[in-house]
């Protein structure tokens, strides 16, 4: 799997964790554990996709806006 391929995939998993949370937070009955869980997750992601980028535009071989 190629770098930007990869960088995909992570970025629709971190947009299903959006949407996930917001559903989640819109459910009452729903404890803060799961909350954190999914925050974590996502925060997780997004660091993975961070230092993909930051490692993609120091080599020089795409950038992103």
């Amino acid at each position: 799997m190629t770098i930007d391929a990869h960088l995909v995939t992570l970025e629709k998993k971190h947009g299903a964790l959006e949407e996930e949370l917001h559903t989640v937070l819109n459910q009452p009955s729903i404890d803060d554990t799961t909350i954190n869980d999914i925050k974590r997750r996502k925060l997780r992601l997004k660091d993975e996709i961070e230092r993909l980028r930051s490692e993609v535009t120091a080599s020089g071989e795409l950038q992103y806006n």
